[in-house]
């Protein structure tokens, strides 16, 4: 994996062994078209696929409101003290991002969009090589990334969900829940799981 900065260094909650997949994965599909996640947080992610896009000349839409899911919100479990801006009470991921993506030398590379899944994919028309989905882990949220950005994937393309667990005491079921919507639809055949990353292809 050839990134700009070690990304060990960058708040988020990708593994390793998922971060060269997405990479790997990122490398031979933006070729043929740009790459959107849903989730970017600080950036980890972002800079792993905007890493590979980079070298194929591509762009990677960066879908995140920066406002945190449930789960970072203050008194929640994942809530970091950081990233929370006192002045307005409310957290914000963004700024962090943006320091990030500098850092990597992405600016040219990654297209913050700032809003919801919903609001962003509203007038959508760009196909897709590859869609990452790693927002909020509510099934009001996960069903609504799906729903929202399955459908813009190119015939050929990968779909990747982060976070998906087999069973409830190992974490939240709105990823998995999606991942075995996918295969239900018939849309999607599963391609490799590396830890809780799954990647699957458009058929």
């Amino acid at each position: 994996m050839d990134l700009p900065l070690d990304i060990s260094a960058i708040k988020g909650f990708l593994g390793d062994d998922e971060a060269e997949t997405l990479y790997r994965r990122a490398l031979e599909e933006s070729g043929k078209g740009p790459v959107l996640e849903i989730g970017s947080y600080c950036g980890k992610s972002t800079v792993v696929l905007g890493a590979a896009c980079q070298q194929q000349g591509s762009i990677v839409y960066a879908v995140d409101h920066h406002r945190g899911s449930e789960e970072h919100q203050k008194g929640e479990f994942f809530h970091d003290p950081e990233l929370f801006d006192a002045a307005e009470q409310q957290f914000d991921s963004f700024r962090e991002f943006r320091r990030n993506i500098s850092r990597a030398g992405l600016n040219d590379t990654v297209v913050p969009l700032v809003a919801g899944s919903e609001v962003a994919s509203r007038c959508w028309n760009t196909p897709l090589s590859m869609v990452f989905i790693d927002g909020g882990h509510s099934l009001e949220a996960a069903l609504t990334d799906y729903r929202c950005w399955a459908g813009h994937i190119l015939r050929g393309g990968l779909l990747a969900i982060h976070d998906l667990f087999d069973k409830p005491e190992e974490g939240g079921q709105a990823p998995i829940g999606i991942y075995r919507l996918a295969i239900a639809s018939g849309l999607f055949e599963p391609l490799e799981r590396t830890s809780s990353l799954a990647v699957l292809r458009r058929c």
